[in-house]
């Protein structure tokens, strides 16, 4: 996958931690330690969106749906 350079301006105090983090070997650079971090943020960001979305949903009116469309495919099943 093709990789594009971009500038980051961090704080002293978070690129000494993430520092720390490749000098112990977590990352072999910064360039890889931070793209990790910001894949990890924006998946935790998507699944929290997905959550947000399905907690606007109606158990009741979900499961009235589930069960209308069992109740016609449950005759057509065969017999074990």
């Amino acid at each position: 996958m093709a990789k594009a350079k971009v500038a980051v301006t961090l704080d002293a105090p978070v690129l000494d931690r993430l520092d720390r983090l490749v000098d112990r070997g977590h990352f072999p650079n910064r360039s890889q330690a931070i793209e990790v971090a910001v894949t990890e943020k924006l998946d935790r960001l998507e699944r929290r969106r997905l959550a947000e979305e399905c907690a606007k949903l109606d158990p009741a009116a979900e499961q009235a749906l589930a069960d209308e469309g069992l109740g016609a495919d449950v005759a057509a099943w065969p017999a074990y």
